[in-house]
C-alpha cells in the first residue's frame, strides 16, 4: 500500500498542469469566452518616434518690417492706427525735419557749383583754342569741376539716405525749392502690429515707430532641451496643437534647428512655419509642438493587448485553437495606440487584443481552484 503525504500530492498536481517558462500555466478558454476574444498576428509597421514640446506662435521674422524715420525730426501728422492693413509705400506719418532742409540746401548749392564749373571749363577750352590761356589753367578749372561733382554726389547720396527718391531729386533740381516735410511710408504690405509714435514727438533714425507684419504666415517656436539636442533635424515632420483652437491640428516640417545652445536656458531653438490665411493663428498663442522622426519598420503591438501583471507588461499568446499562455513582454515607446516590441514576441505570434481581461480572470480562477 502506497501512502501519499500532502506535500507529495501537491507536487503531483503541479506536475500534471502545463506551465509556460515564466511560471504561468496554459489555459483553455471555454466556448463562451472564445466568442469574446479577438486575435491578431504580430507584424511590422512603420512607426514614428515623437517628442512633445511647449511652444508659442510667433511672427515670421522674414515677413516683418520695423519702420522708422530716416532723419531726425518732429512728427506733425499720423493717421495709421494699430491693427490697420496697409499697402507697400502707403503713408503712415509725416515728419518735419530741419536737418532734411539743410541737406536740400547743400544739394542745391552743390548743383549750382557744378553748373558754374562746367561753364568755366567750357570757356577755358575756347580760350585755350585761341591761345589766350595756358593749358595749366584749363586743368585747374577741370579739377575744380571734379571737386564740385564730388560734393554734388555726396549731397545726392545724403538725400537718398534721408528717403528722397530720384523723382523727388529731379523735382528739387527743377523747382529749386526746399521742402523739409518727409512722409514715413510702409516698406511692406501687412498689418500694423505695433505703433510707438504720437504727434509732436521728436524722433531719431534709430527709433522704430511702426512694426508692420505679414500675418499670412507665422512661426511656431519651441525650445528643445540640451539633452535632446541631437534628436531634431531640419526637415523632420511636426504637428502643432493649440489650446485656443482645440478642434484644429496643423502639420508641417521643421524649417530651423539652432546650431548653438542658449547658455541661459540650456536649450536649442526649433522652428516650424505655418500658413495662416484666415488669421486664426495669433502671435503669442500657446501651443504644443509634436516632432516626429522619420518612419522606421518595427514590430508593433496594439495597446489593447497589454495586461499589467505583477507590475510588468504581459500578453496572451495563442498556443492552440482554444489554448492560451500569458507571456511577459518588454515594450518601447507608445505611438498612438500601438507599442513597439523590444522582447518577448516575434513576428507571426498570435496575440489576444480583445477579451484579454476576461481570459486573465479565467486564468486566476483556475489558479485558485
Amino acid at each position: 500500500m502506497i501512502l501519499f503525504t500532502p506535500l507529495l500530492v501537491m507536487f503531483l498536481l503541479i506536475s500534471s498542469t502545463s506551465y509556460a517558462d515564466n511560471g504561468f500555466p496554459a489555459i483553455k478558454a471555454p466556448a463562451t469566452l472564445m466568442k469574446q476574444i479577438k486575435i491578431i498576428a504580430i507584424g511590422e509597421d512603420q512607426v514614428h518616434d515623437s517628442f512633445r514640446l511647449p511652444a508659442r506662435i510667433d511672427l515670421d521674422q522674414q515677413r516683418v518690417a520695423r519702420i522708422g524715420a530716416t532723419v531726425t525730426g518732429r512728427i506733425i501728422e499720423t493717421e495709421a492706427v494699430l491693427g490697420q492693413e496697409v499697402r507697400k509705400s502707403e503713408q503712415l506719418a509725416i515728419l518735419n525735419s530741419t536737418e532734411l532742409g539743410m541737406a536740400q540746401s547743400t544739394y542745391l548749392k552743390a548743383s549750382s557749383q557744378v553748373n558754374l564749373r562746367r561753364l568755366a571749363v567750357s570757356r577755358a577750352k575756347r580760350l585755350l583754342a585761341s591761345d589766350v590761356i595756358a593749358a595749366a589753367e584749363l586743368q585747374e578749372r577741370e579739377g575744380m569741376l571734379t571737386e564740385a561733382d564730388v560734393d554734388l554726389r555726396t549731397a545726392t547720396d545724403q538725400l537718398r539716405a534721408f528717403g528722397m527718391s530720384n523723382i523727388d531729386l529731379a523735382r528739387l533740381s527743377q523747382e529749386r525749392k526746399i521742402n523739409s516735410v518727409l512722409p514715413i511710408t510702409a516698406s511692406i504690405k501687412g498689418t500694423i502690429v505695433e505703433r510707438k509714435v504720437t504727434v509732436g514727438q521728436v524722433v531719431q533714425p534709430a527709433d522704430a515707430l511702426f512694426t508692420v507684419a505679414d500675418l499670412s504666415h507665422v512661426w511656431v517656436v519651441a525650445e528643445l532641451p540640451e539633452q535632446q539636442a541631437g534628436w531634431a533635424h531640419k526637415g523632420d515632420e511636426a504637428e502643432v496643437t493649440i489650446a485656443a483652437l482645440p478642434d484644429a491640428a496643423f502639420s508641417g516640417l521643421l524649417i530651423y534647428v539652432a546650431d548653438m545652445v542658449d547658455p541661459n536656458t540650456r536649450t536649442v531653438t526649433v522652428r516650424m512655419e505655418l500658413p495662416n490665411p484666415q488669421r486664426k493663428l495669433k502671435p503669442h498663442m500657446l501651443a504644443t509642438l509634436l516632432i516626429r522622426k522619420q518612419g522606421m519598420q518595427e514590430l508593433i503591438l496594439p495597446d489593447s493587448a497589454v495586461l499589467r501583471v505583477n507590475d510588468s507588461d504581459h500578453v496572451f499568446v495563442q498556443t492552440g485553437t482554444d489554448e492560451f499562455q500569458l507571456k511577459p513582454v518588454k515594450l518601447g515607446m507608445r505611438y498612438g495606440n500601438v507599442r513597439r516590441i523590444i522582447e518577448g514576441l516575434k513576428q507571426g505570434d498570435k496575440v489576444v487584443v480583445e477579451g484579454g481581461f476576461h481570459l486573465n480572470s479565467e486564468r486566476q480562477r483556475k489558479e485558485l481552484e
